[in-house]
């Protein structure tokens, strides 16, 4: 089991062996502790039923929740920066899923990037907003036990979405005492949590609840009210033991989307203003969950299962009055679905000739209910249909990985995966009526060496792939004029990744690690303004450097940094250019941590998030973002504590996001303007904490 803040980030196991004799997951390496500079985490224990499983890769990690929730930030997913060089933030109205950037990938709300949560996925195919759609604002970073991530597609559990990155997040199962939380801040920030577990028969039932409130510095408030909660019975432990997981979360708001710079600049709406304020949209997410695991002198099978009700909402409008000159060009996307599927695995330990070996054989399954539509709005009142279509997509997947310890300094992984997607859509246009099949194998390679001089060399190959939306590979017809033919969209996108890197850990308390990558897609996904969502695109090849950092001084101080440099091309010519609108070059990020169990405990982070091409000639850029946060806390000894976060300390007036695309204001030619597009960070912010553990 991983115990809550024992383990503040570790990579893979320089030797491993436990409970799968030298090849499973628990590192013999020491692992630094980090300070918990939190007035909420209560440390506890996790992975009753399944643990996290780490990969054989430089890039890859494990991040415990203390470290996780050390860190002060504005929403709940931000949290996942304490991944390097991922880049999480938010264009729009506080409920609505973040934006990822990731190795020179703008990943939208999710494209390749694959996020889970205790087994269930959070990113959503045929999505009403864009493929792989991953909301993350049910997250309670509080409930957080570890988070495994990897980056690059070399890891066989792991499937759609999943060739930039993955990231399991693992909540904690029980906590040694119960928590009472309470923050206030500033623009209206309201915010209530409660944690308890206690032991139920022969196991531990743990129940979290929590309610939000939030207007934000906006001139239209943002008015968001959430209401989120969690039940968790389970059993045994990570290899013998089961959890049954419930889990509600429901949200609305009000959206300031991204503005165009001219309104501002021309004194039509000021830096936190918007040119619609009926912007927004509600989601819901109703969850069942279950996780078993049993060992034998064999190996371990384990086994999850799930099934979620997901709900969304959503009011957009980022083209003014290019499109409908007279109402305006709000439009509805509606998602309604219920989805479920899981997983089953068996790890069988043996050798071979002698060598220790692991042969590790799973399957997965997924199945997707959808109503999926897109409406004509004006000021949230309906003008038309432009599509209301029923979807059914369901994939299954199979995977296979050998992984073997030839010598004290060789080990090898040797796996493939194969993916089988299925769907069938009833669109209200006919001509867009239709049934898909795919199927894409893909094989992952890993090769370890060493420790020497407390140093390992890791080399990865592997395929991966994204699934574009359905509607899109069956579609014939353009649903906005019958008569205009469109493009069929292939259903699986491939990617190849390569990736060769070092970690050392030779003095005492510092981890450094350095990873060179390639990674080439089929087909880019890129953001379309006028609709929100993206689209498919040209290849595309990305290469880069990561460099990152962790030093644990003492027991109550740590360190860390981390910087990568990505050169991000599209792969086929074009005259309109070569550049990936919105792929970052450069993302760095460092910290401090500091603080005992009991008395004064700290955290300042520093994030970079480097200019971007706008456009593919590279002519038009974004500006850099360097934001500052902060927070100064103190453990009393009766269970107390109060915390103050400074966010956007240097009260720095950058951007969350910047696009470049055309839109019409009022007056404007019917053609509209060709304009950057921003939404503006958030003015130097406090907010006080007070908890109480008892």
């Amino acid at each position: 089991m991983l115990a809550g803040g024992s383990r503040a980030w570790a990579a893979p196991a320089a030797a491993e062996g436990v409970t799968l004799s030298e090849l499973s997951v628990t590192s013999e390496a020491p692992v630094a502790t980090t300070p918990n500079a939190s007035s909420g985490y209560l440390g506890g224990v996790t992975g009753t039923g399944g643990a996290l499983r780490t990969v054989d890769a430089a890039s890859a990690g494990v991040i415990s929740g203390a470290a996780l929730n050390s860190r002060p930030v504005t929403r709940p997913g931000e949290v996942l920066e304490a991944v390097p060089g991922l880049i999480v933030t938010q264009h729009s109205g506080e409920g609505k899923a973040n934006q990822y950037f990731l190795r020179g990938f703008n990943l939208d709300h999710g494209t390749d990037i694959a996020l889970t949560v205790d087994g269930m996925p959070v990113n959503m195919r045929t999505h009403a907003h864009g493929q792989g759609y991953a909301d993350l604002n049910f997250l309670i970073p509080e409930l957080v036990g570890g988070v495994e991530f990897h980056k690059g597609p070399y890891f066989v559990r792991d499937g759609d979405f999943a060739s930039a990155g993955s990231v399991r997040i693992d909540y904690l199962d029980k906590t040694e005492r119960n928590l009472a939380l309470t923050t206030f801040g500033s623009f209206g920030y309201k915010r209530a949590l409660t944690i308890a577990s206690a032991p139920l028969g022969a196991g531990t039932l743990l129940v979290a609840g929590e309610a939000q409130i939030y207007d934000g510095p906006w001139d239209v408030p943002d008015r968001l009210r959430k209401v989120n909660g969690v039940a968790r019975y389970s059993q045994g432990t990570q290899l013998d033991g089961f959890s049954v997981t419930g889990m509600a979360y429901a949200g609305r708001w009000t959206a300031t989307n991204q503005i165009p710079e001219r309104a501002v600049s021309e004194g039509i709406i000021g830096r936190f203003g918007t040119l619609n304020p009926t912007d927004g949209g509600d989601t819901s997410r109703f969850s069942l969950s279950g996780r078993w695991s049993q060992s034998d002198e064999g190996g371990v099978t384990r086994a999850s299962a799930y099934v979620i009700r997901y709900q969304m909402s959503l009011f957009n409008d980022f083209t003014y009055f290019l499109n409908n000159p007279i109402d305006g060009d709000q439009f509805h996307q509606v998602d309604q679905r219920i989805l479920g599927g899981g997983e089953v695995s068996r790890v069988f330990k043996g050798d071979l000739f002698g060598l220790p070996m692991e042969n590790e054989i799973g399957v997965q399954t997924r199945t997707d209910s959808i109503r999926v539509g897109l409406f004509n709005t004006a000021q949230r009142r309906y003008l038309s249909t432009v599509l209301d279509d029923r979807v059914l997509e369901a994939s299954g997947a199979f995977y296979l990985d050998n992984r073997v310890r030839w010598t004290d300094w060789l080990r090898t992984s040797v796996g493939f995966r194969v993916d089988t997607y299925y769907a069938d859509v009833a669109s209200d246009t006919a001509a867009n009526s239709g049934k898909a099949r795919d199927s894409i194998a893909n094989p992952k390679l890993g090769l370890v060496l060493g420790p020497w001089f407390d140093t390992e060399l890791f080399v990865n190959y592997g395929g991966g792939f994204h699934s574009n939306d359905a509607r899109g590979v069956t579609a014939t017809v353009d649903p906005t004029s019958s008569l205009f033919n469109t493009t069929r969209s292939p259903f699986l996108v491939p990617s190849e990744g390569y990736e060769v890197g070092f970690r050392n850990r030779s003095i005492a308390g510092l981890e450094t690690a350095v990873t060179l990558f390639r990674l080439d897609f089929a087909s880019e996904n890129l953001f379309q303004g006028d609709t929100g969502t993206t689209e498919p695109s040209r290849p595309s090849r990305r290469f880069g450097v990561e460099w990152t950092n962790h030093y644990t001084v003492t027991p109550w101080l740590a360190l860390d940094g981390d910087l990568t440099l990505t050169n991000a091309r599209f792969s086929s010519y074009d005259p309109v250019g070569n550049r990936i609108p919105e792929a970052p070059t450069v993302i760095a990020a460092a910290g401090v941590t500091f603080g005992e169990p009991l008395g004064w405990f700290g955290s300042l982070r520093f994030r970079y998030f480097g200019p971007r091409p706008l456009i593919e000639d590279n002519s038009v850029r974004s500006k850099p973002t360097a934001l500052l946060n902060g927070r100064i806390g103190y453990n009393f000894d009766n269970g107390f504590s109060l915390s103050l976060d400074i966010l956007n300390l240097t009260n720095a007036k950058a951007d969350q996001i910047t696009y470049f695309y055309t839109s019409r204001l009022p007056g404007e030619a019917a053609d509209g303007v060709a304009d950057r597009h921003f939404h503006p960070v958030e003015p130097t912010a406090v907010r006080l904490t007070l908890a109480g553990r008892f």
